[in-house]
């Protein structure tokens, strides 16, 4: 079956591969030794989903763990998928996608977990999602606040109410029902973005991804040598526990990966490498 026409999927994926390669970077900065592990991956000739990512991987000092991968794939979603994604019941199954995600769990139990994730997906039409949220141990008002500002001004130069759906949209999709609790302090979240302006679509979201590569280094720089004691570290390793609990039960890039039968190792990269319950 030919690859489906999605008139913006390589600039997207352009995009997408660059901002990883830049929060790399950015990333390693804070490390004396530890460097990412690149991984490439590809699906095998004749399988149902073609193309593949760049996976890396960061164990170090500051970043515990780091994950910060990319992907563009494309093919025929199952039969299960297509009843759940958008357009992929008229498009015959046919999808292409992209994005980029990443997690960082951090060593110091006064920096905050973080996600991003920014995509474009096409089935019979094309939308962008994505967004990012702060997850921390230890809240504190500065950080919150510079977190959300950051998203706030890639926002405004969207449209004028994007900022409050979007950040209202990350708290209802953040929180576990079954804890009763939110999973962090927030962020913003979107999906199927298609706008009359798809050029405006996709400034947002490199907006978006800009926004977050400013901010968030920011945040480590300024609690990554916060003094810590063994009760802290154990409560950054409960708080954990949340994060596992929401990204297998509720997490719609998990369930994607599942769907699409994409690297196993790829979406799973969010869990923490030491949890507690």
């Amino acid at each position: 079956m030919s690859r489906i026409e999605a008139p913006l999927a390589e600039d997207a994926a352009a995009c997408f591969r660059d901002l990883q390669g830049r929060i790399c970077a950015a990333f390693e900065a804070f490390e004396p030794e530890a460097r990412f592990q690149a991984r490439t991956w590809r699906r095998p000739s004749g399988h149902r989903l073609e193309g593949g990512g760049l996976s890396q991987l960061m164990r170090g000092a500051v970043f515990e763990k780091v994950g910060v991968n990319f992907s563009h794939v494309w093919g025929v979603f199952s039969e299960q998928a297509r009843a759940q994604i958008p357009g992929a019941a008229d498009s015959g199954g046919r999808f292409l996608a992209c994005g980029i995600s990443l997690v960082a769990h951090m060593a110091n139990p006064y920096v905050p977990t973080v996600h991003m994730n920014l995509r474009y997906l096409h089935t019979n039409r094309g939308w962008f999602g994505g967004g990012a949220d702060l997850t921390p141990t230890f809240p504190f008002e500065e950080d919150t606040a510079e977190f959300h500002a950051a998203l706030r001004r890639a926002c405004d130069t969207y449209r004028p109410d994007a900022y409050d759906t979007f950040k209202a949209w990350c708290d209802r999709y953040f929180y576990l029902p079954h804890r009763h609790e939110p999973r962090g302090v927030g962020g913003i979240f979107f999906d199927e973005l298609a706008g009359a302006d798809p050029q405006a679509d996709f400034a947002f979201v490199r907006q978006v991804g800009e926004a977050f590569l400013g901010v968030y280094p920011a945040l480590v720089a300024r609690r990554k040598d916060s003094p810590y004691d063994e009760a802290a570290r154990e409560k950054l390793l409960y708080k954990r526990g949340r994060y596992v609990e929401f990204n297998l039960v509720y997490d719609r890039g998990t369930r994607f990966g599942f769907q699409t039968d994409a690297d196993p190792e790829a979406y799973l990269m969010s869990l923490p490498p030491l949890v507690r319950w």
